[in-house]
Parts: C-alpha cells; structure tokens; sequence
C-alpha cells in the first residue's frame, strides 16, 4: 500500500508543480507602454508617432468603460485620439485594435486596401456605435473612429512591458470609470503620449511630470517611452521587456522611426531656417537632440509578436517559440482559459479581396 500512496504523490506533484508555476508567473499583472511609428504623408512631416496603453487584466465592458479580465480574454488599449466625440479616452480589445477583429485566425498574411475597410467597418458596426451613429470614420485630415482599429494594418509598434499589481489596476478601473471622460485633444499639450503620462502617473505618482526639455514642455511617444525605459533602470523589479509588434503588408509602405519634436526638426532640415532666425534657439534644439534623440530604447534582438503569439505579452516570462510553433504554446496554457479568444496564425489564407470586385 506504501508504493500506491507514494505514487499518488508523485502524480499530484506532476499536475500541481506546473500549475504553481504558472501561477507565480501571473501574481503580477502586465501593462505595456505602445509607442507606435508614424506613416503616411504626415507621418513624414511630423514623425511623432502614437502612443498607447495596453492593459492584460484589464478588459473593456464597452468603448468607455472598463472591467476586470475574464478568463481567456486578452486585455484591452487605452487610446485617446482626435475627433473621436470628445472623449478622454477609449478602450479596444487587443486584437481588433491591431488587426479589426475578433480572432486571430482571420488575420491574413497580407492585406489589401478593400479588405481593412471590410474589417473596420464591421468591427464599427457591431461594437464602436455606443460612441455615436453620427461619428465619422475619419480621414488624412481629420481623426475619428478608424483610428480606433487596425493599427497594425499602419504601423509597426514597440511594447514596453513591465509589471504592475492587481490592486493598482483595481485602482485605475475605478479611477478611469468614475472619472469625467471627456477633453479637447490638442497637438501640443493635451494628446496622446499626454495620455500615456497621466496613465503613468496614476501607477507611479509625480514620477512622470511635464518637462521643459526636451520638446519644450510638449510630450511625444518617443520621450515619454524613454522616460519609462530610465525609471524601470532604477526600479528592476519592474522587470521592464520590449517586444516589437510587426506591421501587417501590404497596405502601407513600412512605417517610419519614432523622434521626438527636436529630433524631427533637425533631421527634416527645419533646424537651418530657426537657426537664420535664432541661433542660439538652434544650438538649444541641437544640444537637446544629441542628448535625448540618440538614445537607443529598442534592443536589437526585441522579440516579434504578431497574431499568433500575442499570448507572450500575458506572461513574466516570454514564450516565444514560432518554430514549433503556437499550438504547443497554447497547450500549455489551456487549462487556464487564456487562449480562449487566440488560434493559430493560418499564412495560407493569403491576401483576402472585396467579393465584389
């Protein structure tokens, strides 16, 4: 009888170890900064950027209230752009904000122009209308809903992820639900690396204010990131990780580097004209730029995430493995519920066309 019961004890430690494993992996939660290229002709002008909040516990009920997770759900991007009603703040789940959908198995491996207007469309009809029927899509010139979907049809994007508690999301939940969500978007000092800032502040207190310099007291994607990458050096039990979420082809040209307002100025050549006008301004954007614009924040190895394995952003430790690919990684994780709402990347579906061509 003694070799039956030693033999249910190791049978228990067999399923026991590898669920506390698991579990000691997810006593922190994840928040990742998203700083997110510029594109497009303005992109080229004014090569800021976005920036955004992702969220792995904390999950959106609508567009503009937020929740606590549900098992296998992915989290949601906090975002505030222009022209979208007036609102501070919007919340999207993590895969329709990339890719303008709700499973990863209908992201193609290229795209074309026909089908993200089909997905974006579809994602607005079923779930964006809470923010108004009268909202428009938007344009090259004018913000709206579509810049709430689709980003990774754009853009590529960096995730700085570190650890947070699930008390402190608790507290932003409440915060940010009971709070008064509404501003003017502005350019300048109310958008949204702003945004980023304030999100920021709210888990680290006073730790992330509005500076002089560099920008001149306005905050861009790239500064505020770098600002976050300094703060985690001084606290390593942030355990600050960079993954890089790669830009869907075909729809764009790549997307461009990240600068901050001084660095797009002296690499664009605007620097000669200040410098007629002032030069002792122009030495002050220089020296700023060599100081801040040189910084490197992306490692060169920074992992690729893309439909397949965003799980990796759920988890302290990553879980990376394309080669053998995501069904074995999904595997290991299923008896948590977390790959409920990710399958598998299928290249085979190629480039989807509008049926009505």
């Amino acid at each position: 009888m003694r070799w039956i019961r030693s033999a249910r004890s190791i049978a228990f430690a067999s399923i026991g170890l590898p669920v506390l494993a698991f579990g000691c992996a997810r006593c922190h939660a994840q928040i990742a900064v998203l700083m997110e290229e510029p594109y497009g002709f303005f992109g080229s002008v004014a090569p800021g950027g976005h920036s955004a909040v992702y969220l792995d516990r904390v999950c959106a009920e609508t567009p503009l209230k937020l929740r606590r997770c549900k098992a296998g759900e992915l989290g949601a991007v906090l975002t505030r752009e222009p022209d979208v009603a007036g609102f501070d703040w919007v919340a999207i789940p993590l895969l329709p904000y990339l890719y303008s959908v709700e499973n990863a198995s209908e992201v193609p491996k290229r795209v074309n122009r026909n089908f993200v207007w089909r997905m974006r469309h579809r994602y607005h009809e079923t779930r964006l209308l809470i923010l108004g029927e009268k909202l428009q899509e938007g344009n090259f010139f004018k913000g709206g809903w579509g810049l709430l979907v689709g980003q990774a049809y754009e853009r590529r994007m960096f995730a700085f992820r570190f650890e947070t508690t699930p008390e402190q999301d608790d507290a932003l939940i409440a915060r940010l639900n009971a709070g008064k969500n509404h501003t003017r978007f502005q350019y300048l000092f109310n958008n949204c690396a702003d945004f980023t800032r304030k999100i920021l502040n709210l888990y680290f207190p006073g730790a992330f204010p509005r500076l002089l310099f560099p920008d001149a007291g306005m905050t861009t994607p790239k500064q505020v990131t770098a600002r976050l990458v300094r703060f985690a050096r001084k606290h390593p039990e942030l355990n600050l990780s960079v993954f890089e979420i790669s830009q869907v082809p075909g729809y764009r040209r790549h997307s461009g580097s990240n600068r901050t307002v001084f660095g797009s100025l002296t690499c664009r050549g605007y620097l000669v004209p200040v410098a007629m006008l002032n030069p002792y301004v122009a030495g002050g954007m220089l020296l700023d730029y060599l100081a801040e614009g040189h910084e490197r924040l992306v490692p060169r190895d920074a992992p690729v995430l893309g439909p397949d394995n965003l799980l990796v952003l759920k988890v302290s430790e990553p879980l990376l493995s394309p080669a053998k690919g995501d069904k074995e990684t999904a595997g290991n994780l299923s008896g948590s519920g977390e790959t409920a709402d990710v399958q598998s990347f299928n290249p085979s579906q190629g480039e989807i066309k509008n049926p009505d061509q």
